[in-house]
């Protein structure tokens, strides 16, 4: 499916698909210009269909715009009869092959295919891991972070469910984030996060190291999840606070436990148990999608041995140290020394390294 210089040359099928992605824009046109004639219920999605192709059709008529002028000069430089004017040509043609590769590396990143979960929102869980009271802090520090990176981009971003430490840490916290593309740049970080810093615990000054894991879920609907409310087996409870006005008087704390499956959500942070519920319904549903896309992404790619973008949460995939103000990416070994930036939520150097190398790594297991 990608296309270089040479593939353009002699592969009709990348030609044929070409076409058939501007009939479809061009049926599109015709069925949205025409309301009345789409069924009920469909308009939304030809109009999202219609958004996603509009970007392929752009570039495949660029790169035919520009391929169309090079075989036009290509006929005033046969003509030899005019030197200045084949001067000027030649001159023409190098700066519209200069344009060629970055024109068609477009396309073929256009025309890789999508993760069906890239344009939903997410649910984002954050866990402390080994580091006790440090983990927690970190973990919390990791929620802020990508709060504020989420804000930079227009996302919504909604804590769903937080399991306090009490000094000002996370054992565990669950949000949602919404908004266009979300998942497509967040799924890059599930993994095992690392920090070395001297804690805030630590009056002797010493280094320590802790962890927090990541999971990023595509957020799933009850269209993507059927499930059977015979396979649920729901737990209702007193919620668990802080103590004084915070602590409920009535059993409006939720645990759902999926049987089949044995996965169990908890939600207490609503004083109403109907919103308890359908929180926890949202990060079950979402960790049974995640679950089938982990299962059928293992039998497609049994032999990837790449951890970018696989979403692998045992995997250490980044070391924060901020004695030396670093971030380390380590499944792409790239280091950048902004950490504080970083933390306030300015990911975007790591995020369009990590979707870069994802992009050639895809491209080259369709060139092989």
């Amino acid at each position: 499916m990608g296309l270089t210089g040479a593939i353009w040359g002699r592969a009709m099928s990348i030609e044929e698909k070409l076409d058939r992605v501007l009939r479809r824009r061009d049926e599109l046109t015709a069925l949205l210009a025409d309301p009345s004639a789409v069924e009920q219920g469909r308009f939304a999605d030809l109009s999202r269909e219609y958004a996603e192709l509009e970007p392929v059709v752009e570039a495949v008529c660029a790169v035919r715009a520009l391929h169309e002028e090079l075989a036009g000069i290509e006929d005033i430089l046969a003509d030899e009869s005019d030197p200045e004017m084949v001067t000027l040509a030649r001159q023409e043609a190098d700066g519209l092959r200069e344009q060629l590769p970055a024109l068609e590396r477009r396309l073929q990143i256009l025309l890789l295919p999508c993760d069906a979960a890239d344009s939903k929102s997410a649910i984002l869980e954050i866990r402390a891991g080994t580091g006790g009271d440090e983990a927690a802090l970190f973990a919390a520090a990791l929620f802020r972070m990508y709060q504020r990176y989420a804000d930079a981009r227009g996302w919504a971003f909604e804590p769903i469910s937080v399991s306090a430490n009490g000094i000002r840490g996370f054992r565990e916290v669950i949000a949602s984030v919404s908004g266009r593309g979300v998942f497509a740049r967040m799924k890059f970080e599930s993994g095992v996060h690392r920090v070395q810093r001297v804690p805030m615990t630590e009056s002797g000054g010493r280094i320590h190291t802790s962890a927090a894991t990541v999971a990023v879920l595509p957020e799933a609907g009850e269209v993507d999840v059927e499930v059977d409310e015979a396979d649920l087996r729901i737990d209702t409870y007193r919620s668990q606070g802080a103590g004084g006005q915070h602590v409920n008087t009535t059993d409006s704390a939720i645990r759902i436990t999926h049987i089949p499956s044995g996965v169990v959500v908890t939600c207490q942070d609503e004083k109403s148990q109907h919103k308890n519920r359908a929180r926890a319904m949202r990060v079950l549903r979402s960790r049974l999608y995640d679950a089938e896309r982990q299962r059928l992404d293992t039998e497609r790619a049994a032999d990837r041995k790449s951890q970018v973008g696989s979403g692998d949460r045992s995997e250490r995939i980044r070391t924060y140290n901020f004695q030396q103000g670093r971030v380390t990416d380590h499944r792409i070994n790239l280091t950048v020394y902004k950490l504080d930036r970083f933390m306030q939520g300015e990911m975007d150097d790591v995020t369009d390294a990590l979707v870069a190398a994802d992009q050639a790594e895809r491209l080259a297991a369709l060139g092989g």
